[in-house]
């Protein structure tokens, strides 16, 4: 019956493989310019006319690419978080992990914009001072986290790196309509290198991600069963943090703001794959990314030729999702 299980998760995952290279190709496709699935194959092999190899390779692919790639990273991000704070409503831009990655991702481009190599390093350590400031405000002595504190204390330092943001495009106006789209989590206008440069960077997080995967079920399963098997909580959470302000530092240093990928894509894998980490975490990654690409291409098409950015797609359908589950009890 254990057997059946496994199988039935396997030929989920398989089918979700499937799904996202199928949606990789209709959403190569797709623009101002239609592109039908044999034209696609032909000039990815290098066989269609000059005009849609370069709308292919210098617009869209690139495009494609980082939703594969932020749609992951920002799932792991959240998988962890909600491993790590026992919370389903954990989130990188709930927890304000994002907002205090934007800081110093916006103050590099509209003050400082010569350090704009530095911005994945001062984007993972203004996440991680945000993660550190929902952690010690949502704390108690007695009683450690809390759902509602750890909500609570995320609204709190959202607020606080809200009003940075807000005074930074005031201060520095004249240069914020460089920075809108970004704000915005717009994956337009990247090029080949905005992938290549992200690439290493995700990738490693991803195999840190899932090396953690013990780490996360021992979390799971609660403080007095991680005691009994000789482990150091903190330890654990304080790794699985940091490799989830990781991911969705260096996922906001490229393309700005896109929220709630986290909140709702690790929810579907232990609604499909249970609650085991083994499972529902690579089942995540496949399924990030086949949710922030979906999003995205429905961003440019619906309104085509205008293009509603990737973040605010989410945000449009990840805001009514939130209440969903905080109506159903999401502790």
């Amino acid at each position: 019956m254990s057997q059946n299980h496994s199988n039935k998760k396997t030929v989920v995952l398989g089918i979700a493989c499937l799904l996202l290279l199928l949606a990789t190709l209709l959403s190569v496709g797709l623009g101002s310019v239609q592109l039908s699935l044999w034209e696609t194959m032909t000039t990815v092999l290098g066989q269609g006319t000059e005009a849609n190899h370069t709308i292919l390779w210098d617009i869209r692919i690139p495009r494609v690419f980082l939703a594969l790639l932020i749609g992951a990273n920002l799932a792991a991000s959240g998988a962890l978080l909600q491993a790590v704070m026992q919370n389903p409503l954990a989130d990188p831009g709930l927890t304000g992990v994002s907002s205090g990655a934007a800081v110093t991702v916006l103050f590099i481009m509209l003050v400082v914009p010569g350090y704009s190599a530095l911005i994945p390093l001062f984007a993972i350590l203004g996440g991680g001072v945000a993660a550190l400031m929902v952690y010690i405000w949502a704390w108690k002595k007695q009683g450690g986290f809390t759902p509602v504190r750890i909500i609570l204390s995320g609204v709190a330092v959202n607020a606080v790196f809200g009003g940075v943001i807000g005074l930074l495009s005031i201060l520095y106006s004249d240069k914020l309509p460089a920075a809108l789209q970004w704000m915005n989590g717009s994956l337009s206008g990247k090029s080949m290198s905005d992938v290549l440069t992200i690439l290493p960077y995700s990738v490693a997080g991803w195999i840190a991600a899932l090396l953690c995967i013990r780490s996360a079920n021992i979390l799971r399963l609660g403080e007095q069963v991680a005691h009994n098997l000789g482990q150091n909580l903190n330890r654990l959470r304080f790794t699985l943090s940091l490799i989830a302000v990781y991911l969705a530092a260096i996922s906001v240093s490229t393309v700005g703001l896109v929220g709630f990928v986290g909140l709702i894509v690790p929810h579907m894998a232990r609604m499909l794959m249970g609650s085991d980490y083994r499972m529902n975490l690579p089942f995540g990654l496949v399924l990030g990314s086949l949710v922030l690409l979906v999003a995205d291409t429905l961003g440019r098409t619906l309104f085509a030729p205008l293009e509603i950015p990737a973040g605010i797609v989410m945000a449009i359908v990840g805001g009514p999702y939130f209440l969903y589950l905080m109506r159903k009890g999401g502790q």
